[in-house]
Order: structure tokens, then C-alpha cells, then sequence
């Protein structure tokens, strides 16, 4: 998503390939969810954040920040990676309400049992986008928030994946992750 961070560890020889070149030419690479044997119609550029860890035998750690959505056109052969020709994806203006806003960071309050929640304020990519690469979602609810052309769209409908089946997993996860920890988990 853009905004998310994710770490990577590159170990196939032609993921090897693509993130030799981006490091090399200093240029973005997309992600783009597989569902079934068909690409999504849209993805994420993504820029190598941060080179973690290289190995002797061309393997790589590495932190990956989503930068910017595209839709594809169509895909491209000749490289050992996937490749497409890809055009720009804009939203429409249609700014979320301050109560739809309001509704969504509580959503996704409930979902932290207690977490000090990540500062949203000034997300470059808007609030959608901001919670989702923080909250964990299912990838599925991921790609269709990600296709999505309006923010109040997304906002209204990353709520309801926050309130519905998708944040009581989302903070089942947390309390597990927190019970296995010192076993202190807050607000049940």
C-alpha cells in the first residue's frame, strides 16, 4: 500500500535481478497481488527503503516503502521477473467527512487492544492509505481499498473492514502477539 513498509528478504534469482537494478539505478519497482492466475488490475510502486542485510551469495534483507498506486495495462515479456506497461492511477476529489474520519481512527483504535497507536496526521498518501499499512489487513480487503478511485470511499469502507470479521482478526492478532510477550494485554 503506499505508505506501508514492508521487509523483504530477496532470495529468488530473479528478485534478485530486479532489486540488483533498482539499487543500482535508483529507480522503483511495482507490487501487484496475484489473485489466482490473474494480476490485479492495479499496484504499488515500491522504492528499496533501506538495504538491511546482503549476502555472499546475492540474497538481500531489505525494507520496501510503497510510494504510488498504477494500473496496469498490460503485461510485458523478456525479463525474468514479471513486467508490464503501467499508467497512472488518480483519485477523484471527494475528501471524507470529519465524522467518517472520526469513525475510522476509532475502528481502528478498537483493533489495538491498547497499543500506542502510530502517529496518522499528515499522511502524504491520505488517512485510508495510513491506517491500512498500519493496521494488518487481509490482502484481499488490501487490494480493494487499493483500487478504489475516492479517499471518503476508502475511509467509510476501511471502517466497516475495521468494525467487521477483518478487525476482530486484526486484534485477536494483537492480543495473542501481546499475551505471548509479558502477558499484559489493556482495554479488553
Amino acid at each position: 500500500m503506499p505508505g506501508e513498509r514492508i521487509p523483504l528478504h530477496i532470495f529468488e534469482p530473479r528478485y534478485r535481478e530486479l532489486i540488483g537494478e533498482c539499487l543500482d539505478n535508483l529507480t522503483e519497482f511495482g507490487l501487484i497481488y496475484r489473485q489466482g492466475v490473474a494480476l490485479s488490475p492495479v499496484g504499488t510502486r515500491a522504492r528499496v527503503d533501506q538495504v538491511l542485510e546482503r549476502f555472499p551469495d546475492g540474497r538481500f534483507n531489505v525494507v520496501v516503502a510503497g510510494t504510488t498506486r498504477f494500473r496496469l495495462i498490460e503485461e510485458t515479456a523478456g525479463r525474468s521477473f514479471i513486467t508490464a506497461r503501467v499508467g497512472e492511477l488518480d483519485d477523484i476529489a471527494d475528501p471524507p467527512s470529519d465524522e467518517e474520519i472520526a469513525d475510522c481512527l476509532a475502528a481502528f483504535a478498537g483493533t489495538q487492544v491498547g497499543a500506542d497507536l502510530p502517529d496518522l496526521d499528515g499522511a502524504p498518501q491520505g488517512l485510508a492509505f495510513a491506517v491500512v499499512a498500519a493496521a494488518g489487513l487481509p490482502n484481499e480487503v488490501k487490494q480493494e481499498l487499493l483500487e478504489m478511485l475516492s479517499e471518503r470511499d476508502r475511509v467509510v469502507r476501511l471502517t466497516e473492514a475495521l468494525t467487521g470479521p477483518a478487525g476482530a482478526e486484526i486484534r485477536d492478532r494483537e492480543i495473542e502477539r501481546r499475551a505471548s510477550g509479558n502477558g499484559k494485554v489493556d482495554l479488553l
